[in-house]
């Protein structure tokens, strides 16, 4: 049977296309997985998988420490890498992060691809959550807090095993997203009271989810697929918007300076007449983005930390030690020199943060092909050609032995130069820590990050003794089949995980503090 014109034309340039790309493409030398290097599928499908952090280290483990993931698309497994990517002027964000703009078609700090425009919105997120700025708003997150010590006080009082033994995961959420909605919002979510977090939490995993699988392969949004995908988490999606719209309703209600919150900061911003003029919509964009960027990473990175300090009990005990001869009693914890002075904290929440990256897949960068300098762009000893998208996977980099010895081993002590680590040791494992990125783009809610992490977990050191459950609900967040103990995340851009269970015991009398 013959093919007609218009289907012998297709034939034609599929043809062409895998010529070329297997023949003639500038990267065509590079190894990785044949798909990858005729389609952007291969990264869709990865994607869809939510295996993108795994799969990659397993690439880089056979090809070696630069591999192609697509027929433009170039990742890189070394901090050199690492560096001459994302602290690189001419290097910019992918186009491919303009899939997740919003209908309207406002922009927030993350898919801002302009850099003058993203150096304005970043201007104003840093502000709202700078170390002056957290010293203000401290006292509504230590509020919240208290509200989740509370909770896991009463749940130790519960002799039913199912009902004694605390989801971190689930706890941690609520607590973020609390925090959170307060510093965008200025907005009272109440879900530890309430449970109204599992809207939030279910709308902004399946958002995610889609717009990881739109980042790797961007017709993937126009495609009816989409569609469908969207419209049948529609139900969880509406609500998100309605309760968005409540918030934002409610904000507008109240003086601006009611309460210390990103709108109270930036207001003054709006409509301004400046060569990047920032509307309400835009303004909006950054309050709701705040939601993942602020509940999301945090409740992954500590949900990390306490899946293995409940595995390690050397470590647990030298934090445990740390928190309970640094500070008097609860409301001495707070915010300052004594807290800042916890460095085996600090380390433990840097090594859950390399063990359990909160954005734990390849976020991508672009060598812009209207680049015109005559100077090639080396990244890594390799000369990138115009219009390859690079990057690196920051949980692959993160398990790099070469960086990190024993890299699935949980060892806070690796952060501490000491008699058995060395400065130099403690700077190579700096050189590829990847969890907040680096540059201009890097992340601008560390502060706030480090702040709140400490805070939680001091005084949950303090008030508490904790420990894994039993059995099978002891069992919960850790990676099946991988042969080693290590807590579970599923890539969706953020991650999504579940667990640790464990059980927590009252320090004697100091639970009274908090009656």
């Amino acid at each position: 049977m013959s093919l007609s014109m218009p289907a012998l034309a297709v034939v034609t340039l599929i043809c062409f296309i895998l010529v070329y790309r297997f023949t003639f493409h500038p990267l065509r030398n590079y190894p990785g997985p044949l798909l990858a290097k005729v389609s952007d599928l291969y990264g869709f499908f990865l994607a869809a998988g939510m295996n993108e952090h795994l799969t990659t280290r397993k690439l880089h483990m056979r090809y070696g420490p630069v591999i192609r993931l697509g027929p433009s698309k170039l990742v890189f497994n070394s901090a050199q890498g690492f560096h001459d990517i994302y602290n690189n002027e001419r290097v910019t964000k992918s186009k491919a992060y303009l899939v997740t703009r919003g209908n309207d078609g406002s922009f927030h700090v993350w898919n801002a691809i302009d850099k003058k425009q993203h150096r304005a919105r970043r201007k104003l997120v840093g502000e709202a959550v700078s170390a002056r700025s957290m010293r203000q708003f401290e006292p509504i997150m230590a509020g919240q807090i208290n509200i989740f010590l509370r909770n896991i006080l009463n749940s130790s009082h519960n002799s039913d095993l199912k009902n004694s033994a605390v989801n971190v995961t689930d706890r941690m959420k609520m607590l973020s997203f609390d925090i959170v909605s307060r510093l965008a919002f200025g907005y009272p979510l109440d879900s530890q009271t309430n449970r109204s977090y599992e809207l939030v939490s279910k709308a902004i995993s399946a958002g995610s989810y889609l717009h990881s699988m739109a980042l790797h392969f961007p017709p993937f949004r126009h495609l009816n697929i989409f569609l469908l995908a969207a419209f049948a988490n529609w139900g969880q999606l509406y609500d998100y918007h309605v309760l968005v719209t409540k918030m934002i309703s409610s904000r507008l209600s109240r003086d601006k300076n009611t309460v210390h919150d990103f709108y109270s900061i930036v207001s003054d911003e709006l409509d301004t007449e400046t060569d990047e003029k920032i509307g309400s919509n835009d303004l909006w964009a950054e309050a709701v983005f705040f939601l993942p960027a602020g509940g999301d990473t945090v409740s992954t990175a500590l949900s990390g930390l306490l899946f293995y300090l409940s595995r390690n009990p050397e470590s647990y005990q030298k934090l445990a030690t740390e928190i309970r001869s640094t500070f008097v009693s609860g409301a001495d914890i707070q915010g300052g020199q004594k807290l800042s002075g916890c460095r085996y904290l600090r380390a433990c929440f840097d090594e859950a943060l390399r063990m359990s990256p909160p954005v734990s897949g390849t976020v991508w960068r672009e060598f812009p092909a209207t680049d015109r300098s005559a100077e090639p762009l080396i990244v890594d000893g390799h000369v990138i050609p115009r219009g390859t998208q690079l990057g690196v996977s920051t949980y692959t980099l993160q398990h790099n032995g070469e960086y990190f010895p024993d890299p699935f081993a949980f060892r806070p002590e690796r952060w501490l130069p000491s008699a058995d680590i060395s400065e130099d040791q403690v700077r190579w494992a700096q050189d590829a820590f990847a969890a907040f990125s680096l540059g201009a783009r890097g992340c601008a809610g560390k502060a706030m990050a480090y702040l709140e992490s400490s805070l939680i977990v001091a005084k949950s050191l303090w008030y508490f003794d904790f420990e894994r459950a039993p059995g099978k609900l002891g069992d919960v967040g850790a990676a099946e089949n991988s042969g080693v103990d290590e807590f579970r995340l599923y890539n969706t851009f953020t991650s999504v995980h579940d667990g640790p269970n464990l059980i927590f015991h009252p320090r004697g009398d100091f639970c009274k503090e908090l009656s």
